[in-house]
């Protein structure tokens, strides 16, 4: 079996996500607690019993669900007794970060210390109001693209997340997002959807905060990944610090390229795509990817699935432990 451990972006978030985990293991408890004591504000008090609106605020959902995500693997290795030994790792977005952390390159201190920064400076590249998202259902990569080159010539606006087969996400200044949802809808899309978002995420728009960031990756340690990490930018592993930090870097500014990404893991052998985090986006997602696809190893059929909780969190141990000589 090979497998790729997969972690979701902005969108997964939900109130009390980890809490179970907090109340049941030690070594989760100490996962928020450690979040805590690096932000400058108490966030397992938002994760836990806070609102919505807090939680979906970029500065909050960033380090929120990396420490999630933290979380649930640690527990997976230290109290159920995985030695976890992936082909690879992936993220989507933000969750590329968690990826990096499970990946020995950056320490998760560290880590929830700069995604809070990096929220909050994506957020001040572009103030609120000026910029927007929406999800085109049902209209192809190329014609999208086409669409957004013809209403924004200067990039105004363009395609940021290219996230499964008849699923992509456009970002962008506000007025030009619209003008391209229209044409979109004109030419055949089946749905084009605004999206709830605080920021215009994966455009050029992200550039300030992106410098921002690659002046901040100099203030901490990075390792060479102890398995490679599936790319946002490039679809392609990355092991090498300096590499990972250069993708970092572009990803921010940069579409994020879940589709190919997972794509390409299946063509280098995963065939089983485990999702650390809540709601199972990215096992949704995955699905879709894979359709039509035959696993590599002769497995029968790709294996997708997610963990959150304790009760998901054994029924994946379950599974790795119980294939890992196959």
């Amino acid at each position: 079996m090979n497998y790729a451990l997969c972690f979701p972006g902005q969108g997964s978030q939900e109130i009390g996500m980890g809490l179970e985990l907090y109340n049941t293991f030690h070594s989760a408890k100490d996962v928020f607690d450690e979040a805590d004591d690096a932000l400058s504000f108490k966030i397992t008090g938002i994760i836990f019993d806070g609102q919505d609106e807090e939680l979906k605020r970029t500065a909050v959902t960033q380090p929120a669900l990396l420490t999630m995500g933290v979380a649930a693997v640690t527990v997976l290795e230290k109290e159920m007794g995985v030695t976890l030994s992936p082909t690879c790792g992936a993220g989507h977005s933000l969750g590329e970060y968690t990826a990096l952390v499970s990946s020995k390159v950056l320490s998760f201190r560290d880590a929830v210390e700069l995604v809070h920064k990096r929220g909050e400076w994506m957020q001040d590249a572009a103030p609120e109001g000026v910029g927007s998202m929406a999800a085109i259902l049902g209209l192809g990569v190329s014609e999208i693209i086409k669409i957004c080159e013809s209403v924004a010539p200067n990039m105004e606006c363009q395609a940021a997340n290219f996230n499964s087969p008849g699923q992509t996400v456009i970002s962008g200044v506000r007025e030009f997002v619209e003008k391209a949802m229209a044409e979109a809808l004109a030419s055949g899309a089946k749905k084009a959807i605004p999206l709830n978002v605080s920021a215009p995420f994966h455009s050029r728009l992200m550039m300030p905060a992106a410098l921002r960031l690659r002046k901040q990756f100099e203030n901490y340690r990075w390792s060479d990944a102890a398995w490679p990490i599936v790319s946002n930018v490039s679809s392609a592993p990355v092991s090498l610090a300096q590499d990972i930090r250069k993708a970092l870097f572009e990803q921010t500014y940069s579409p994020v390229f879940w589709a190919d990404s997972v794509i390409r893991m299946a063509k280098d052998g995963v065939d089983a795509f485990l999702e650390f985090g809540p709601g199972g986006v990215l096992t949704g997602l995955n699905k879709r990817c894979l359709k039509g696809l035959t696993p590599k190893d002769g497995a029968a059929k790709f294996v997708t699935m997610f963990a959150s909780t304790p009760k998901e969190l054994e029924a994946m141990a379950e599974y790795i432990t119980g294939n890992k000589n196959e």
